[in-house]
């Protein structure tokens, strides 16, 4: 990420920032002096200053000065807390049991992912048959000797002798496709780079897949990413011989994600321009010569086709439907959207997604953010439910059109995941692994509560404790959102969070507006200049928590990640004394320029953008940086990755730079980088135990709770 070499002068000067500090106050932290600038920005006459614009640029070796002089700061206090290697020895005992996912069907061939404890990465097996001995396929962790290396996608061609799979490095977005023989187990010289945000589809002995063109050397993590293109790769051949199937030279800020139906006759183009919206066409690969036939041209509405029948595809989308229906469409007859026949209409509750199993329609719903099974024939005539056992989620029903029986991941938020085998003929449902874990997964309970946020509007909420505990506004609390981008947070085993629930600690995460709890309206409502219902709906989780004595706010810690970093951001600048602890991970904090760094110009169909006057003028109300004020702030916990090029850390660098000038309490206001690590996903087991470890050490130390 960053330079090493540097000027003399320069170095002596970046040690002497480093070495000095900006209090005088003995009982504060001394923190790093940061320096500042005269940037300033003018958006529609309104002059902003930017004084740490100079961290944006992250391969300096100032801002690697930096770096390393907010870490040693972090780890020294880290190191003060008397309970911190107990905290992460418990916590690592409490991850290290047997995980396995649901199990999915290729051929004669079940696939399934397995860790066997504390594993770096999950393991990708393969068996023959349901009574096959498993074998293992394929181990990233043999990829990195730090377990940074991570599998993203995978995809098995429909005869079942090819595997194509990504890779993804210290925990960037870029990814690099591979291919392998599943039988002999053997790795093909195929080698795609410059991959990001790409499914990989299947046709005959290629596949095709999305890429950009080779970024700026040296800039790969944080130039803009534009003109998306698909392209189709067969076994063997270099990616500079991959045929070009589709570019748009027009509009660069567009992506583009090929998929193909399981008979490998429809082509299937979807387009986005944001991360809401999508357009839509098909191509015939059975017709020699044939162009792509547009079905849906704008971005206004969802669209996902889950199966096809000749020339009619079953499409689920929300045109129409803010809670989504499922429709058929006659590709060679090109009707419009009025003549387009309901399948499965929309009801009172979200229809989440639809798959096929046994020659039927699986729905799966959402109501009031937990998961309800429905069988449907073909036509759209419901025939049963799946019934599932309590308060649950199930993320995928996996099956297929000719197969009688299904697996699923059944989720709770006070045991891990169970896997279920369900057979579609006699309905009946059992258990296929569950794991045996060190918590007491019987003590705890989940409830949900539907509370009042500001404008009168109803929030649900899930609140998971232990059973039987006194509501005297002495508990320590853990509140938890998100609130964007059309998603939500339903019922999920979180093994860090055992750690706080077995201390005595409440966790709660209410349904925000500006996810998809409840549909496109529910999203809308929190997006663009609506984005503080968001913020209001969570002021309003804490205050109900408090009003009824779950907690106090001396008591309560509030987190979020991403979209939810810019939530926590929002909340504890608007009302820094709503919580005692705040955690903003991986935010997006500076909201006048997340625009300009890799995919963030997707994002403002849910933001907007300081670059249109009206949308500046409510983005400026909220947007964590340009509003951290002279104030006593919570005591603060910074977490990003120098490898994040979804949200390039220098959110978080200018964020906590501004809140260490600006904080007038004696509470810390700390940040943690970590080194190769990007967003999240991917990041090896023993890199989240220790960030896991470094947050709950600072949540408990905070709060005044024993270990």
């Amino acid at each position: 990420m960053l330079k090493k070499a540097l000027p003399l002068l320069l170095i002596v000067i970046v040690v002497s920032i480093a070495a000095s500090y900006v209090s005088s106050d003995p009982v504060k932290i001394k923190y790093p002096v940061t320096r500042k600038t005269d940037t300033v920005d003018t958006y529609f006459g309104t002059k902003i200053a930017d004084s740490y614009r100079w961290l944006e640029d992250d391969r300096s070796a100032e801002t690697g000065e930096w770096v390393k002089a907010q870490n040693k700061v972090t780890f020294d206090y880290l190191a003060t807390i008397p309970f911190r290697k107990k905290v992460k020895d418990r916590l690592t005992q409490i991850w290290n049991f047997a995980k396995v996912s649901s199990l999915f069907k290729k051929g004669k061939n079940y696939f399934f992912y397995k860790n066997n404890g504390i594993q770096n990465q999950s393991v990708l097996y393969v068996q023959s048959g349901l009574n096959g001995t498993p074998k293992v396929l394929l181990d990233p962790n043999v990829l990195a000797n730090d377990g940074t290396v991570s599998l993203g996608g995978l995809s098995v061609s429909k005869d079942g002798r090819y595997l194509a799979y990504s890779i993804n490095r210290a925990g960037s977005d870029w990814s690099e496709i591979y291919t392998m023989e599943i039988e002999s187990g053997k790795k093909l010289a195929d080698k795609i780079k410059w991959v990001k945000f790409s499914d990989m589809a299947w046709k005959g002995n290629g596949f095709y897949y999305s890429a950009y063109d080779a970024p700026v050397a040296g800039s790969e993590l944080s130039n803009k990413n534009e003109y998306h293109k698909v392209f189709y790769h067969k076994i063997g051949d270099t990616q500079n011989n991959d045929a070009l199937i589709y570019e748009d030279k027009k509009n660069p800020l567009r992506n583009f994600s090929a998929g193909i139906t399981a008979d490998e006759k429809l082509l299937l183009l979807y387009g986005s321009e944001s991360t809401s919206g999508t357009s839509l066409a098909v191509k015939e690969l059975d017709v020699k010569d044939s162009e792509f036939i547009p079905l849906v041209t704008n971005f206004e509405n969802n669209y996902a086709v889950v199966h096809s029948e000749g020339n009619k595809i079953y499409v689920l989308t929300d045109k129409g439907a803010p809670k989504y229906q499922l429709l058929e469409i006659d590709i060679q007859a090109k009707p419009p959207y009025e003549n387009w026949k309901k399948v499965i209409p929309e009801s009172t509750d979200l229809l989440e997604s639809v798959s096929l199993a046994n020659g039927k329609f699986v729905a799966k719903y959402l109501k009031d953010v937990t998961t309800r099974l429905y069988v449907f024939d073909l036509k759209g005539k419901k025939e049963r439910e799946i019934k599932l056992p309590g308060v649950c989620k199930v993320d995928a029903f996996d099956s297929d059109k000719d197969d009688s029986l299904a697996f699923f991941s059944y989720k709770t938020f006070t045991a891990p995941d169970v896997v279920y085998k369900y057979n579609m003929i006699n309905g009946e449902m059992t258990v296929w692994f569950k794991p045996e874990i060190d918590f007491k997964s019987d003590d705890y309970e989940t409830k949900q509560v539907f509370y009042t946020s500001k404008d009168g509007t109803k929030i649900p909420m899930f609140i998971t404790s232990k059973k039987g505990i006194k509501l005297d506004g002495t508990n320590p609390c853990f509140l938890f959102g998100y609130g964007g981008f059309n998603s939500y947070y339903s019922p999920e085993f979180r093994i860090d969070r055992a750690l706080f629930l077995e201390n005595g600690g409440i966790y709660a995460i209410p349904g925000l507006r500006g996810g998809g709890d409840y549909g496109e309206d529910w999203h809308k409502a929190g997006t663009k200049c609506q984005k503080q219902n968001v913020f209001d709906d969570f002021i309003a989780a804490a205050e109900y928590l408090i009003k009824e004595k779950y907690t106090s706010s001396s008591k309560l810690a509030i987190h979020g990640r991403s979209n939810g970093g810019l939530l926590v951001g929002a909340v504890m600048t608007q009302r820094p004394d709503l919580a005692k602890v705040a955690i903003p991970t991986v935010g997006v904090l500076d909201m006048l320029r997340f625009h300009k760094f890799t995919i963030g110009w997707a994002w403002t169909s849910d933001y907007g953008s300081s670059e249109n006057k009206e949308e500046f003028d409510c983005i400026i109300k909220y947007s964590p940086l340009q509003n951290v004020k002279p104030a006593e702030y919570p005591a603060t916990f910074v977490t990003t990755g120098d490898h994040d090029d979804r949200v390039v850390p220098a959110h978080s660098f200018k964020f906590i730079a501004a809140l260490q000038e600006k904080q007038k309490g004696t509470n810390p206001v700390l940040i943690r980088i970590d080194t190769n690590a990007g967003h999240g996903a991917g990041k090896p087991t023993s890199k989240q135990i220790e960030e896991y470890a470094d947050i709950w050490s600072f949540v408990f130390y905070n709060l005044g709770m024993t270990y």
